[in-house]
């Protein structure tokens, strides 16, 4: 594949003045023993960073391609041309999950493991990893799933305000009255849209009215899925919710949690609770590999009537570091580039434009500050330890350490003067934030600059 231009930076080597005048000076050249792959800043960066390129206006006005009702004949466009640009959105679009089985590819392991988890091991389950591994799109096919097998599924997506009796008594307004022990069905017909927040307290509750509660459903097991839990600030709402599992489990309440968030760990959701151990299973979502990816892009070929070329899905797969949101992103994005040209074969060149136009997207969502500071030489002489640090802050709070960095860096580098150099980018550019304690923390201050920096290693990776 020709992608060696990417690679091509200015070799500008003058040091930068920074706003207010002074030189910028350079942190330690330490990170030239690292593979020359991981040392380069793609020259596309470059490009971005020099200001908007002039392009020719048409003399026409851009139009949508379709209407709201998405009717492809009144537009004026190829309706054929159209029908597949729909057709490939609604395959591998990549602003919503995942929700139809029809377009679930990939991911058929996790989706195994985790019915075997609520089927046969009767035990709540703990969906973790890195943010756009398709944690969410698994359990939304998962409760379609499960439905399918006369499961009560109900969903529940957490916020940072997120309360336990809120939450709870959400769920329990889900579960209809006719799967209480208590209740005959006779009575049920008195009032058929009886649910079981009406035997709840009006005021605050606990753990144990729940489960005192829950303990009671019969003729159905039920499924309560927790998205997003790792956004939940609030420490008393995880202890809660530990608690909870806890008494479900002695219990053998036919009802179970399904907890999913961004996560390294198991220990980073569910914290430090030994007494919910053997009633939870984690389950945590690797990379796609090859096949899933290739899996994926097939939904949009079958769909659309196109076909991704062998270097096209090899450069999208390595791209997209095996995020299958990624891997959708930017296969619709190439796709699309190829429809634009009238042509049905996306090859190489549509997916360069892809890549291309993610970043763009990226990088304009960034400060004019920020893009400035990652422009400078200084930046570009310590590219790989920034990546470095994008790596380790996969965290779902961005956090990370020196000893993070250091394993990420996978050279002999002292700590101390990985440490220094993040400190230069902490205090003269704030390009990061620190946080000084017992162990000094480190976090880029804007998320995309870390989905700008890992993507720009891949980029590097494929010009080598």
């Amino acid at each position: 594949m020709s992608w060696k231009f990417w690679s091509r930076g200015d070799r500008q080597e003058a040091d930068t003045a920074t706003d207010d005048g002074e030189v910028a000076t350079r942190p330690s050249p330490a990170f030239s023993t690292i593979d020359a792959r991981l040392r380069q800043r793609p020259a596309f960066l470059d490009t971005l960073w020099r200001g908007p390129v002039e392009t020719d206006d048409s003399p026409e006005l851009p139009r949508f391609s379709a209407t709201a009702s998405d009717d492809v004949a009144s537009t004026g466009d190829d309706p054929n041309l159209a029908r597949k640009r729909l057709a490939l959105r609604d395959a591998l679009g990549a602003s919503q999950p995942v929700i139809a089985r029809e377009r679930f590819a990939g991911r058929h392991d996790a989706l195994a493991q985790l019915i075997a988890a609520i089927e046969q091991q009767r035990v709540h389950v703990v969906v973790y990893g890195e943010r756009g591994i398709g944690k969410t799109s698994l359990v939304h096919v998962f409760a379609d799933t499960a439905r399918e097998a006369r499961y009560l599924v109900v969903y529940g997506s957490c916020g940072t305000e997120a309360r336990f009796d809120t939450m709870f008594r959400a769920f329990a307004s889900k579960i209809p009255m006719l799967y209480h022990r208590d209740v005959l069905p006779t009575a049920i017909d008195n009032d058929a849209h009886a649910t079981f927040d009406s035997l709840l307290p009006e005021s605050e509750f606990g753990p144990r009215e729940v489960s005192d509660l829950f303990a009671d459903v019969v003729g159905t097991r039920v499924v309560l899925i927790l998205d997003e839990y790792d956004r939940v600030l609030d420490p008393a709402f995880r202890r809660d919710v530990a608690e909870l599992i806890k008494n479900l489990s002695d219990r053998a309440a036919r009802v179970q949690l399904v907890l999913t968030g961004v996560a390294q760990n198991l220990d980073e959701l569910v914290g430090y609770a030994p007494s919910i151990r053997r009633n939870i299973v984690g389950l945590p979502m690797r990379p796609l590999t090859a096949g899933e990816v290739k899996s994926i892009l097939a939904l949009g070929e079958g769909a659309a009537g196109i076909s991704y070329s062998g270097e096209a899905v090899e450069m999208i797969a390595t791209m997209a570091g095996g995020s299958p949101y990624l891997v959708r992103l930017l296969g619709h994005r190439a796709g699309t580039a190829a429809l634009d040209e009238h042509r049905v074969s996306v090859d190489e060149s549509h997916g360069r434009v892809a890549v291309e136009k993610v970043l763009t997207d990226w990088n304009a969502s960034l400060p004019r500050r920020i893009q400035a500071i990652l422009a400078r030489d200084d930046a570009r002489a310590q590219w790989p330890l920034l990546v470095a640090a994008a790596r380790a802050g996969s965290s779902a709070d961005g956090w990370f350490t020196v000893d993070d960095v250091y394993t990420e860096v996978g050279a002999n580098i002292p700590p101390v003067t990985i440490e220094r150099d993040l400190r230069h980018f902490a205090h003269a550019h704030e390009l990061l934030e620190v946080q000084d304690g017992a162990e000094t923390r480190f976090r880029y201050r804007y998320p995309g600059v870390s989905s700008l920096l890992l993507m720009s290693a891949a980029m590097a990776k494929l010009a080598a």
